[in-house]
Formats: C-alpha cells, sequence, structure tokens
C-alpha cells in the first residue's frame, strides 16, 4: 500500500518505520523542516511505568481540586483561556471519576509497558545511545503523597509491574545525588523505569524508516485530506496527492485535519516547561529519573545533561513563560540535586511546548471512521 502519514513527531516516524518494515511504500509530510521539532523536541524523556509519569491520566489522584485551586497550583489557566478551555478541564475532571476511568488506566499501562519493550528491542537492534538512564523514584514526603498516586501503585502490582517502597537512606543508595536536606521520608522505586532523548531517538527512527525506503518531505504543510479518493492537500501544491491510507500523527493539527471532515476530538493543547542544563558535577546529579508527585515535576538524567520538566496550562498565553512555574522547576532542581547541574550557564534551555492531550489521558488509534485515514 501507498500510506501518507502526517506528522514527523516520534509518533510520526515510529509508525513510518513499522510500516516500511512492513513493506510498505510510505512517505511522510512534515510542516517543520526536520523530524522531532515541536512536542518531541524537549520531552521529558520518561517510558515507564507509563502510570507513574505526571499528567498521564486524571485518575491518578484523588482530589483535582488541589490542582487547580491550591496556594500553589500545578494546573492553572494561561492568558487568553477561554469558555473551550473551561470545559475541556471539566471533562478532564470529570474523567478521573468516570465508572470507565480505571479500564482506561490499565489499557494505558498495558500500552505503556508494549512500548517500553518495543523501544528497547530498537535500541538493541540499531546499537545505539539514546542518553538512556535506567531506574525511576518516585519521592514521599509522607502519606498524602501515597495518596496523590492512587490506585497507580495497585494496578501497577496487578500487571507484574516491579515497584517498591523504600525509605529515604535507601533512595539516596539508589540516587546519591539527592540534598541530605531534603525533607522525604521514603520513596516508590521502579527499577524498570527508564528515561531518554525524545528527539535523538525520533532522528534514529527516522534514519532508520529511510533505509527502509521511507521517504520524508519536510517544509510541507497539510492542509486537508480527503476520502473519495484519499489523499491530502499540500499547501501550494495545484492538486492532491493521493494515496491508499493517510494516517494522522500530527497531534493538534491531526484534530483539526479530523474536524474539517466533521469528526471532532476533544483534543487541547496542555502546554508543559523542560529546563536542560549542563550537567555540573556527576556524583550531585540524578542517575536515573526523579518524580515529585506533590508538585508533578520530574529530574531526569539524559546524557551530559540534567532535564527538568512540569507545569500544565490550558491557553495559548502569548506563548509567554510562566515566571513563577519556571521558578518552581529551578527550586525543584537545585533543592533535590543541588550543585548537579550548571543552572547559570548559558547552554541551559527553556522550552514551553504542547502535550495534545484528550480528557481521559488516552491517545486514539485506530480507524477514523473515515475510509482510508486513521
Amino acid at each position: 500500500m501507498e500510506i501518507a502519514i502526517v506528522g514527523a513527531g516520534i509518533v510520526g516516524v515510529a509508525t513510518a518505520y513499522e510500516l516500511a518494515c512492513d513493506g510498505h511504500q510510505v512517505t511522510v509530510y512534515e510542516q517543520r523542516s526536520a523530524a522531532a521539532e515541536e512536542a518531541s523536541f524537549a520531552s521529558s524523556g520518561l517510558l515507564a511505568p507509563a502510570l507513574l509519569i505526571p499528567w498521564s491520566s486524571p485518575g491518578v489522584g484523588a482530589n483535582t481540586n488541589n490542582l487547580l485551586w491550591g496556594r500553589q497550583p500545578a494546573f492553572r489557566m494561561a492568558r487568553g483561556a477561554g469558555l473551550a478551555e473551561y470545559r475541556w478541564l471539566a471533562r478532564w475532571r470529570k474523567a478521573g471519576s468516570a465508572p470507565t476511568a480505571m479500564a482506561t488506566m490499565r489499557a494505558l499501562e498495558q500500552l505503556g509497558r508494549f512500548s517500553v519493550e518495543r523501544t528497547r528491542r530498537l535500541i538493541e537492534l540499531f546499537q545505539i545511545d539514546v542518553e538512556t538512564c535506567h531506574g525511576t523514584l518516585v519521592l514521599l514526603r509522607g502519606k498524602n503523597d501515597m495518596r496523590r498516586l492512587e490506585p497507580v501503585p495497585g494496578l501497577l502490582h496487578e500487571a507484574g509491574g516491579a515497584l517498591r517502597e523504600i525509605d529515604a537512606d535507601n533512595a539516596r543508595l539508589i540516587e546519591p545525588g539527592l540534598s541530605a536536606d531534603a525533607p522525604f521520608a521514603g520513596a516508590l522505586h521502579a527499577g524498570e523505569g527508564e528515561a531518554a532523548n525524545c528527539r535523538l531517538f525520533a532522528q534514529v527512527l527516522r534514519y532508520a524508516a529511510q533505509e527502509h525506503g521511507a521517504q520524508f518531505r519536510f517544509n510541507a504543510q497539510v492542509q486537508s485530506i480527503s476520502t473519495q479518493p484519499t489523499g491530502l492537500q499540500i499547501a501550494g501544491e495545484p492538486a492532491p496527492r493521493r494515496a491508499d491510507a493517510v494516517v494522522l500523527c500530527a497531534g493538534l493539527a491531526s484534530a483539526a485535519l479530523l474536524r474539517k471532515q466533521g469528526l471532532q476530538l476533544p483534543m487541547a493543547p496542555v502546554y508543559g516547561y523542560t529546563i536542560s542544563a549542563p550537567l555540573r558535577e556527576d556524583t550531585h546529579a540524578p542517575q536515573g529519573s526523579v518524580i515529585d508527585p506533590l508538585h508533578r515535576i520530574t529530574i531526569s538524567r539524559q546524557g551530559l545533561r540534567v532535564r527538568v520538566s512540569g507545569g500544565a496550562e490550558l491557553g495559548y498565553g502569548g506563548g509567554e513563560h510562566h515566571a513563577d512555574t519556571l521558578q518552581k522547576l529551578y527550586l525543584a532542581l537545585s533543592g533535590w540535586f543541588p550543585g548537579g547541574a550548571q543552572l547559570s550557564s548559558n547552554q541551559v534551555q527553556i522550552l514551553r511546548g504542547a502535550r495534545p492531550t484528550l480528557p481521559d489521558g488516552a491517545p486514539v488509534l485506530g480507524p477514523s471512521g473515515l475510509p482510508g485515514c486513521g
């Protein structure tokens, strides 16, 4: 089959690789000039366990009110947020307590486990280093932090995941760089947890897909898709490009393309931040990944850099950075791992990026209902 893929982020290039390996003729259309230039550019890079990743599901953490209306809300409405954003937020909160929430979280856990296993096999196959770090600690200040994680530990144990509760002393044996003054009672340790450089892995997958015959068309903005016949319209071209099937892997742009066909996906851009800083002292920096469930912040090692990620905003906000959120990330990094990163370096990279998110946290996989489009 001739298959057109819209979007060259991590999902698009991974899909292109798998389809090309299966013998299909694949062409990827990307509006940017390179792969992984948007949501995949500087993500937290956390791989597993999926349900431990902050904001993975609205069903994690019993009380969403504290996230929204506490003294230091983790979820905020950015400038310009309107009725559509508040409606989406209401659906997100409702999804966390819906009768189907547990089933959705089980499905996310299974999908996350499959994704990690496939990623590991590909890394082994390619014999590459994508700045992978091993082991994940979820730091617990007390019993309230355990409640914030409900019902994740039970679901992971149910699925056979290796998650154990340890005290602070053992946590510091796993992460020696943790501050001696940082107040925490213990941690949950996921030895199989990992983090990696998402953009680097996407670039590797792109070249692997090309070796199997996939073609990439950059600076190609898809304006619309068609189903009779199947194809897509590229900006500046007089006629549509035909294909046997179109696969949408473009995040928010996918929702916009489907909307033109009469399909409404309740997808919203939830903006988050990452700060990437050069490594200062190896023994003071994280060796794997650390999650602070109170503020929903992650700190991970990526090669010779340390990356801290967090924040959740609805509304574009003019693209401006929120100073209080960034300060919270800086304080988290310097508080948990003092001296681990060069925060005053001119190589510090700050990014505010959108996470395309549906209210229940699950992705949309499979046929769209439109002929030839998935």
